[in-house]
C-alpha cells in the first residue's frame, strides 16, 4: 500500500513538473521593430496565452550593430515583469540609427530562474528590409560579448581590465556577461559580474590597478566554474 501511494505521489509531482513546464512555455517573445528617416525603433513585447498568472519573469533585449567598417556597437535593456491571463504587454523600447551598408541583430530572451522559456531575433539592414529567423540558442552564440553598466572611472577601468584578458584568455563564452556598478557609501561603489541574471561576482571598488587586476583574474575563475555548471544543467534539461 505504501508503495502504492508512494507511486501516485510521484506521478503527480511528475505531472505537475510537466505543467509548469509548459505553462512557462505559454509565453510569447516578440521584437516589433519601425524604421523611420534612418532611425530603427525596436519593442520587445511579451504575451501569456496562458489563463494563469505569470510573474518573476526576466527579459533581454539586445541588438547588436554592424558599422559599414566593419565595426560593431551594442545596446542592451534588461529587467522584470509579470502578466495577467492573455495580457499583451510592451517591455522595452529602442532607438537605434542606422546608415547606409549598415545592419543590426536583434535578440530578445524572456527567462525564469535563469531558464529559457521565449526567444525571438530579426536582422534589419538599412534598406529598410527585415530578416525574421528565430535562432536556437545554440545558433545564438554571440561569443565574447560583454555588457557594462558601470558609473564610474573605476568601473569602466575594471571593464577595460576584464574585456582585455576575457579576450586574450581563448575562452569565449556562449553567454552575455554584464558587469553592473552601483554606489554604496561616499565615493566607493560595488561592481558585480551577471550572466542569466546570477552574479558569477561581486566586490567593493577601490582605485588600485593591482586590486582591479586581482578581481579579473577571479572573475574568470568564478566564470569558468559557472560556465562548466551551465553546460550540466542545460545537458541535463534535454535527457
Amino acid at each position: 500500500m505504501r508503495k502504492l501511494i508512494n507511486n501516485i505521489f510521484f506521478i503527480i509531482i511528475f505531472f505537475c513538473g510537466i505543467n509548469n513546464i509548459l505553462s512557462q512555455n505559454n509565453i510569447n517573445a516578440k521584437i516589433i521593430t519601425k524604421i523611420r528617416d534612418n532611425l530603427v525603433g525596436i519593442k520587445a513585447v511579451a504575451q501569456n496565452n496562458d489563463a494563469i498568472f505569470k510573474d518573476d519573469f526576466n527579459y533581454l533585449l539586445f541588438s547588436l550593430k554592424k558599422g559599414a567598417q566593419g565595426n560593431y556597437s551594442k545596446n542592451s535593456q534588461s529587467g522584470k515583469f509579470s502578466l495577467a491571463p492573455g495580457e499583451e504587454k510592451e517591455l522595452s523600447i529602442l532607438k537605434v540609427n542606422i546608415q547606409k551598408n549598415e545592419e543590426i541583430k536583434v535578440f530578445l530572451f524572456i527567462r525564469k530562474d535563469g531558464h529559457l522559456v521565449s526567444k525571438d531575433s530579426a536582422k534589419i539592414y538599412s534598406e529598410g528590409k527585415r530578416e525574421k529567423k528565430v535562432l536556437n540558442e545554440s545558433e545564438f552564440v554571440l561569443k565574447g560579448i560583454v555588457l557594462d553598466e558601470v558609473i564610474t572611472k573605476i568601473g569602466k577601468d575594471f571593464h577595460d581590465y576584464f574585456y582585455q584578458a576575457y579576450n586574450s584568455s581563448g575562452n569565449k563564452y556562449p553567454f552575455i556577461i554584464v558587469i553592473k556598478e552601483k554606489p554604496y557609501f561616499g565615493r566607493s561603489s560595488i561592481i558585480s559580474v551577471e550572466v542569466d541574471d546570477k552574479k558569477v561576482i561581486q566586490f567593493y571598488s577601490k582605485p588600485d590597478e593591482e586590486y582591479l587586476k586581482s578581481e579579473v583574474k577571479a572573475t574568470l575563475i568564478n566564470l569558468s566554474f559557472f560556465a562548466k555548471k551551465r553546460k550540466m544543467l542545460f545537458k541535463n534539461s534535454r535527457i
